[in-house]
């Protein structure tokens, strides 16, 4: 933003009025996107971020989608500016762009961004990604174990798909020949350049309102303004550096090798880093995290919700790049956080759940008010495949939900896209009448119990897709192994489960690990999937006791957890059929129980 934008004053009215219409501009571009995309990833699961920005790759506004896509917008804008100068922009112009070390958040994620002009002079950019369902991976949909990033499929770097409105015929059609579904991409692409035409004309139509100055004053104002809420948050924790480890599974190709996390947040007045130093080097196969485009949007995404949160923080924050400015990320080259190309890097969102994750535990201790238990913070990203009669592929994404940890005045919630996710999932209606798969089990876990607490962890989901043609499938995921963990007394919750079994063959079940990489399946196939639970918060014997008949008498605990766990004795009641409350006899089990605690 120019010097003069930042020191100009503006009425506090028309700042109001700009910074709404700002917002309303980049929810009106997510909505474009996901309406008229094709793909059910972006249509039905709204796997996509959209927004504003200015010539110097600021964001301005952004959609209130996917938290990930937002944030690596700018990442990309840097990315294209080493291939696009901002003179060599014109009217008209769209790039194209998925590097995953030139910005990009993974491969699949494919940006569009389209200059802004006014009265002749570039003022900014309309730009929005969204999760393609297919881009010629060496698996169809989604990725694990490849030996470097140019078998993640196509990849786009700084490349103009329109110039000066004429679009490039023959990049258009080397993107349909090289997908195994190129209607879907064609149209999602479709949608992605419609949404950012939209934003081009929105805020040509602001700057014609308000006039140059006036526009760029308040975006630098909204942006200062973030900048100073999240400082003053930071400011109230404790300068100090705080640590927490963890691990995951395995990289999809060495089993049984588990990768070391270990996440140091060093607070330093109103400013944050976050260092990952000590965790896993980079590893062979895609199990790898892009630096600029998902490493450091998962740290800006973590401290903007524990500290900023919407619903917590009582002020109405507009969302943009100030809330990143007090962030910064160091992870050392050749880490599974910063890795070197050419290795891959696609499947990056279970590292970067578990970073958030992580940062939640290490600061536990000084905003107890602020945190969780320990999250579900991981990924179910399934894609499903096969192939038609007529030769044409079919490929099918799916995204699972998992659960929460229980927070300091409320249990987690169940089922749900918790931290980074925040995709919605999609109609079985849908599944049925388009594609050879019909789920067979769609419900909450009941086969564990959440972790054990005064606020209990979420329970997670169980979710079952029958093939009823031969495919393949690929799943993306982690935590079969490290439990989510309990805080301040509470318990931990349960790990992920993934089984397969074919509904004509008895006794086939067998546990699978949660990185598949493309697994052949026969017709009758069962993929079943068990996401893990949050973990407990607080002492499970300060629990009020009618909340632990109400779980069990849902099912998410048995009458003997609600006795050890939490002290509760139940008795049948008159009618025979359901549990009620012996409070007398709760009463001297939980003294027992803190007695032997003690003792």
């Amino acid at each position: 933003m120019p010097e003069a934008a930042k020191s100009a004053a503006i009425d506090p009215i028309t700042l109001q009025v700009i910074g709404g219409a700002l917002h309303s501009i980049a929810e009106q571009m997510g909505n474009v996107l996901y309406r008229m995309s094709y793909s059910s990833i972006i249509r039905e699961s709204q796997d996509l971020g959209a927004g504003l920005f200015d010539i110097d790759f600021n964001t301005l506004c952004e959609s209130d989608s996917t938290p990930m896509h937002i944030g690596s917008l700018p990442g990309y804008l840097r990315g294209i500016a080493k291939r696009i100068p901002l003179e060599a922009w014109k009217p008209g112009d769209c790039a194209i762009h998925n590097h995953p070390y030139e910005g990009a958040s993974h491969s699949p994620d494919i940006a569009i961004v389209m200059p802004v002009f006014f009265e002749g002079a570039l003022v900014g950019f309309s730009a929005n990604t969204a999760h393609h369902v297919d881009i010629g991976a060496a698996t169809p949909g989604l990725i694990i174990d490849v030996p470097d990033m140019y078998a993640e499929g196509m990849l786009f770097n700084g490349l103009k798909l329109y110039e000066a409105g004429r679009r490039n015929e023959a990049l258009w059609q080397f993107i349909a020949d090289n997908t195994r579904v190129p209607a879907l991409v064609m149209g999602d692409l479709e949608a992605q350049i419609a949404s950012a035409e939209l934003g081009v004309r929105r805020l040509e139509e602001l700057f014609a309102r308000y006039g140059k100055p006036e526009v760029q004053s308040a975006c630098a104002a909204l942006m200062e303004y973030t900048e100073r809420m999240l400082r003053a948050e930071i400011a109230k924790i404790p300068d100090g550096d705080y640590t927490a480890e963890g691990f995951l599974d395995d990289d999809g190709r060495n089993r049984g090798v588990t990768l070391p996390l270990k996440v140091t947040v060093k607070v330093r007045g109103d400013s944050v880093e976050v260092d990952t130093t000590g965790s896993s080097p980079q590893v062979p196969t895609c199990f790898n995290v892009p630096f600029d485009g998902s490493t450091k949007v998962a740290c800006y995404f973590a401290f903007r919700a524990l500290l900023l949160d919407t619903y917590t923080h009582g002020t109405d924050l507009p969302q943009n790049e100030g809330s990143f400015r007090p962030v910064t990320v160091t992870s050392p080259k050749g880490s599974i956080y910063n890795p070197i190309a050419p290795v891959a890097a696609e499947a990056r969102f279970c590292q970067i759940q578990r970073m958030v994750d992580l940062i939640i535990k290490a600061l536990a201790p000084v905003i107890p008010d602020k945190v969780t238990a320990g999250n579900a913070a991981t990924l179910s990203f399934a894609a499903f495949s096969g192939v038609r009669p007529n030769g044409d592929y079919w490929v099918f994404l799916e995204v699972n939900e998992a659960a929460m940890g229980g927070r300091p005045a409320s249990d987690g919630p169940d089922t749900i896209e918790e931290l980074m996710r925040n995709t919605r999932n999609n109609p079985l209606e849908d599944l049925g009448m388009h594609l050879p798969l019909i789920c067979d089990r769609y419900e909450v876990r009941d086969d564990v119990a959440p972790g054990a607490g005064r606020y209990r962890g979420g329970q997670g989901v169980v979710k079952a897709q029958r093939f009823l043609a031969p495919g393949f499938m690929t799943h993306e995921s982690d935590r079969h192994e490290d439990a989510p963990w309990g805080v301040f007394g509470g318990k931990p919750g349960a790990v992920g489960l993934l089984t397969v079994h074919n509904v004509d063959e008895p006794g086939s079940l067998r546990d699978e690990p949660a990185k598949i990489s493309g697994l052949r399946v026969a017709a009758g196939d069962v993929i079943t999937y068990y996401s893990p639970s949050g973990g407990g918060y607080g002492d499970p014997l300060e629990r009020e006791p009618a909340k632990v008949v109400d779980d069990v008498l849902d099912g998410f605990i048995s009458p003997d957890d609600a006795r050890h766990d939490y002290g509760v004795v139940l008795a049948k009641t008159d009618d025979g059929y359901e549990w009620g409350l012996d409070p007398e006899a709760t009463e001297i089990l939980r003294e027992d129980l803190r007695a032997a605690r003690a003792a």
